[in-house]
């Protein structure tokens, strides 16, 4: 096999991924809705608290959790899944607890996938102390395989009411409108913090 033509192809499909990836992030953030930053600032906070609410709605024992920590962050997003190629791309904020600061954030993930549909997913992070926050909000992250298999692990009996530890100090709840999420595949999905909504 020639090895150049096999990095080549290689190359084109992770082209391909990003640019699926990144698309969903503008079709699915609102980012040509024409909305001012006021506008979308107090939109993502409406869906925040429907997302809390909703993972307060299948998860009680998660209230106390979130008091408890430090801060948390709250993503709602649409997963793409469409013939080989997936996504999911949308939008979030990250809350500290003792300050009531808010950071506006984005998330964006793409993979080859089998499938045809649109699922409506909503993501909650924990952040156990400061420090965790701070590099979640300001380095951004990247779920990596590692983590993954800790989601993998928690559909299995793995998780603590139902939060699954993906980083040292981070814990992640994946919801949908029904409950939560039994197959909470987070491998390759990215979250940064949002350059316009913060200024």
């Amino acid at each position: 096999m020639n090895l150049f033509k096999h990095q080549s192809v290689s190359g084109t499909r992770s082209l391909w991924i990003i640019l699926w990836a990144a698309a969903a992030v503008v079709v699915f953030s609102g980012f040509w809705s024409g909305k001012t930053v006021g506008e979308e600032r107090q939109e993502r906070l409406q869906s925040r608290d429907q997302t809390m609410q909703l993972l307060y709605k299948h998860a009680p024992e998660a209230k106390e959790m979130v008091a408890k920590s430090y801060g948390y962050a709250a993503f709602s997003n649409v997963g793409v899944n469409l013939v080989l190629l997936s996504a999911e791309g949308g939008v979030g904020v990250a809350h500290t607890n003792g300050t009531g600061q808010n950071v506006y954030m984005n998330m964006a993930s793409g993979g080859v996938g089998f499938g045809l549909g649109i699922k409506d997913f909503r993501a909650v992070f924990l952040f156990e102390n400061k420090e965790v926050f701070d590099r979640f909000v300001n380095e951004g992250w990247e779920a990596n395989a590692q983590a993954d298999a800790a989601a993998k692990l928690a559909d299995k009996g793995g998780a603590v009411g139902g939060a699954i530890t993906v980083a040292p100090g981070i814990r992640l709840y994946k919801l949908t409108q029904n409950g939560l999420a039994l197959q909470a595949t987070i491998q390759g999905t990215k979250y940064w913090k949002d350059v316009e909504l913060n200024k």
